[in-house]
């Protein structure tokens, strides 16, 4: 088995817990204790597992016969669970490898596995660097207390100050610290067995060489804030790192947002892209209860057929110096309008019944139309209102062209009110059908006129005039003549 010069000095030791719970049941017991007591804490999913696809180049795992290399210049501690036959590994300069138990490696010949799908012939599987792994990512923190049908805006993903932050006790992992102006602050820190509740401990942790294979990156964590004991809910204080947190999620996207599929979309504090749906803001009076205001959306809202799909986020913001609680309503399909008549019950909902929640007001505020269409539940009388207005003002615009085209090959005319003399100007004969192109006029005789008095002024009217004579029926006008 091949290797670096320097790779002796990496710790190749057993787990020191081989005899007691595995790593998956002591989270397991981590979350249930949290459950119990309440307390708002956040899990760091990904890991640098030996034997986890998605740390690998090719995304799978080492086949019997595989060359595997990782990176020369990068600290990381590896927690190998199962057997591997390998024909080459090259190991870091500086890192570890912990074998749980029954774990173990042997020697292999090349391409030992005829059924094992390698890139390129000859070439080692990589190890992918371990330090893409920032805390600032929201991607990467996962909370199992929360209940379907609910989720947290981008920010409130990543450890708020009052939360407890839970990393795997026998697993290995590596986060990335900072850059963000200020420490990041949390309640606690549970790691590689330990609970760090004092900066000195912490702090402690962080520079020994077991810290550092798992930390590291400029920015600074500390711990001991006070955990949220407010019944209407706590401001996470994500303010300073959301910028730092929005570039860690778009990084993926080449730091720009996705277009939003509908008009006048929505921006709710704390997420990093506009949405489609609707807010819902309310301010409360100390009586508020955020828990049981979640539950009451969950009960009596969520499980509603027609709001089905709809997802909500409930957390406390701050807006011009005050608080508030800011409701987050989102369609996880297509959109239907859901989210905006859900935003309109909940309206409903705190006039009826802010009293008893201890709600002083509540505003809404939600998204347009899909940009491409959309579903006809969502097409209401508006929309009939809208295509009502366009086609009237195509059949207006049709209606000019004509009769601009008749004026112009001298067909219709009309004069200007000052020009037509009252007396002297005769009505018009009528004009052409441009349909037909046939007209018929039937001339009238004038009546006599008596002659007055030559001290009088009489305006004698021209009283011929014309009438049109539908063409399909003007063989029976003649016959009758």
């Amino acid at each position: 088995m091949g290797g670096r010069s320097k790779v002796r000095t990496c710790d190749r030791r057993a787990s020191v817990s081989s005899g007691e719970m595995g790593a998956p049941g002591r989270v397991l017991l981590w979350l249930q204790l949290c459950a119990l007591t309440q307390a708002a804490y956040k899990l760091w999913v990904p890991n640098t597992y030996f034997d986890s696809a998605s740390n690998w180049s090719q995304n799978r795992t080492p086949c019997a016969g595989d060359a595997v290399q990782f990176p020369a210049d990068k600290m990381v501690s590896v927690l190998v669970r199962d057997s591997h036959a390998i024909s080459d590994m090259l190991l870091p300069l500086d890192g570890e490898f912990v074998l749980a138990p029954g774990a173990s490696f042997s020697a292999a010949g090349v391409g030992s596995d005829p059924a094992c799908h390698s890139g390129e012939e000859g070439a080692p599987l990589l190890f992918r660097n371990p330090d893409r792994f920032s805390w600032l990512d929201p991607h990467l923190w996962s909370s199992a207390t929360q209940a379907p049908g609910l989720f947290s805006v981008d920010a409130e993903r990543v450890p708020c100050s009052y939360d407890d932050v839970l990393f795997p006790r026998d697993g290995s992992f590596r986060v990335a610290l900072g850059p963000g102006p200020n420490p990041v602050h949390v309640r606690s820190v549970s790691a590689v067995g330990q609970t760090f509740t004092r900066d000195e401990d912490l702090a402690a942790f962080l520079a020994s060489r077991e810290g550092r294979l798992r930390f590291h990156g400029p920015g600074a964590l500390r711990v001991g804030s006070q955990a949220c004991t407010d019944a209407s809910g706590c401001v996470c204080g994500y303010a300073e790192t959301l910028p730092w947190i929005c570039a860690s999620l778009l990084q993926p996207l080449g730091g720009r947002c996705p277009q939003a599929t509908c008009r006048d979309p929505v921006l709710p504090q704390g997420q990093c892209c506009d949405l489609c749906g609707a807010i819902v803001s309310l301010t409360h009076d100390p009586t508020f209860d955020l828990e049981q205001y979640r539950a009451r959306l969950l009960d009596l809202f969520l499980k509603q057929p027609q709001y089905q799909g709809v997802q909500v986020a409930v957390s406390k913001v701050l807006r011009e110096a005050h608080t508030e609680i800011q409701v987050v309503l989102v369609e996880t399909g297509p959109e239907t309008g859901a989210a905006g008549r859900l935003g309109q019950a909940l309206l409903q909902d705190a006039v009826a019944q802010g009293g008893v929640l201890g709600i002083l007001s509540a505003t809404l505020r939600q998204s347009g139309m899909p940009a491409t269409g959309g579903s006809a539940l969502y097409q209401d009388g508006s929309g009939a209102w809208l295509a009502g207005g366009v086609a009237a003002v195509v059949l207006l615009a049709l209606l000019g062209t004509v009769l601009l085209l008749l004026h112009r090959s001298g067909r219709l005319r009309w004069r200007r009110h000052e020009e037509a003399g009252p007396a002297t100007a005769g009505l018009p004969l009528g004009f052409r059908n441009p349909l037909f192109d046939v007209m018929v006029f039937k001339q009238q005789p004038q009546p006599s006129v008596e002659p007055l008095g030559s001290d009088q002024k009489v305006d004698i009217v021209d009283t011929n005039f014309s009438y049109f004579v539908n063409p399909l029926f003007a063989g029976e006008a003649e016959a009758e003549a």
